[in-house]
């Protein structure tokens, strides 16, 4: 027999819980996760984790009009600044000032900032490959793909849909 006065025995110790007050009780119903689970795995005191595939926030909802609008003008406002030479300062303002709002927003004028700024370095090359003449060829081709591309992602924009542009280099994410 042991001495149940000695410290640290385990029968001394309090039922797992809170010191002194008992097994901590599950929680209510519907707390936590579907179908009476109590947390992942069955664990206690944690929540569940969201369903497989749920995004973070916003929910797979419709789009609402304001959003299809600004996710066109991310598009539309790289052809406005093409006027004063900086295509990607539209998608930029777009991205900085709307895309904290939404995230289909937010992927667009990213989209179109990274397309805009993949234009910028192709057109640098073709630029610098004037010297040796085949420059003279690719200058028109990057402006017609620029030009066609942009429109394109304007209009799938304001249909509601997701754009991916081709020949993209990702720097901003």
């Amino acid at each position: 027999m042991s001495d149940p006065n000695r410290p640290g025995h385990p029968e001394d110790q309090p039922p797992q819980g809170q010191p002194g007050l008992g097994p901590t009780p599950p929680p209510p119903p519907g707390q936590y996760g579907q179908y009476g689970q109590y947390g992942q795995y069955g664990q206690y005191g944690q929540p569940a984790q969201p369903p497989y595939g749920q995004p973070p926030y916003g929910g797979p909802g419709p789009l609402s009009q304001d959003e299809i609008t600004w996710g066109s003008a991310a598009h539309w406002s790289a052809l406005v600044a093409a006027f004063v030479a900086l295509a990607f300062l539209g998608p930029l303002i777009v991205m900085l000032t709307k895309g904290t709002q939404s995230a289909y927003v937010r992927r667009q004028a990213v989209e179109s900032l990274n397309f805009q700024l993949s234009i910028l370095i192709y057109g640098i090359v073709s630029l610098a490959l004037c010297l040796v003449l085949i420059g003279f060829l690719l200058l028109p081709i990057v402006g017609v793909v620029w030009l066609v591309f942009t429109i394109l992602a304007a209009v799938r924009a304001g249909q509601g849909e997701e754009y991916h542009y081709p020949l993209t280099i990702r720097m901003v994410s």
